[in-house]
């Protein structure tokens, strides 16, 4: 973790030195930025390995930072939302997020969830052991060069949304259950009110159907998980 680097985006300067100092500590490398815009700059400027991004920021908020951020780089992206914003983190999700955090939150948990995070971005970034290219007719997925094609166009992914897709497209035409999806990809348990798996599902189908997919090849099984077929 020595060389990991972490930029905090948060107007309450309090909050932001008590993470950054609590990062610090665990051997993490940070920066802080207090308005969108700077931390816009600052995260298209240099290279981070995480982004924890606060939504109501001065001068540009988060979720616009975050769609701009995502036209240009995948750099993964913990959302800090007020409790009980589900509509925020949901149009987080829809513009990338690949996780997120309620205030007011306790540190222990913050620390877990940012190494979980880190975990599957490292994880989704290595060699695999076994195939490193899946290919189903138009669609090509390379594991080393995190790099997804469909019809020769490249698509552009998250981390996160590129472990899901593989894993869909490994297990193409079974049906995989949100339990199995939550605890291979995300990491976490299956809880009935995390939508957030169906949001990173939801973003990949419609960065595919943009390049020419057709959207039932990603289906959705009702009351069951989904499919890749």
């Amino acid at each position: 973790m020595n060389n990991t680097r972490i930029l905090i985006i948060e107007d309450d300067v309090t909050l932001s030195n008590q993470v950054s100092r609590l990062l610090t500590e665990k051997g993490f490398h940070t920066s802080q930025c207090f308005d969108g815009e700077k931390g816009l700059l600052t995260a298209l400027r240099e290279r981070f390995d995480l982004i924890l991004l606060d939504i109501l920021l001065p001068s540009l908020n988060g979720l616009s930072l975050l769609n701009q951020l995502r036209q240009i780089k995948q750099t993964p992206v913990m959302m800090i939302t007020a409790s009980g914003a589900e509509q925020e983190r949901i149009e987080g999700y829809r513009k990338g997020a690949d996780d997120y955090l309620p205030k007011p939150f306790n540190f222990t948990e913050m620390m877990l969830r940012i190494e979980a995070l880190l975990r599957r971005s490292k994880a989704s970034l290595s060699p695999p052991q076994s195939s490193a290219v899946l290919q189903v007719d138009q669609l090509l997925l390379n594991r080393v060069q995190q790099r997804v094609t469909f019809n020769e166009q490249q698509v552009e992914l998250t981390p996160i949304q590129f472990k899901l897709l593989w894993v869909l497209v490994e297990n193409q035409q079974e049906v995989l259950s949100k339990a199995f999806l939550y605890q291979s990809v995300l990491d976490r348990p299956f809880s009935r009110y995390d939508r957030s798996l169906d949001m990173h599902l939801s973003r990949v189908r419609k960065k595919l159907v943009d390049a020419g997919m057709l959207a039932d090849r990603l289906a959705t099984v009702h009351g069951k998980g989904y499919r890749f077929q």
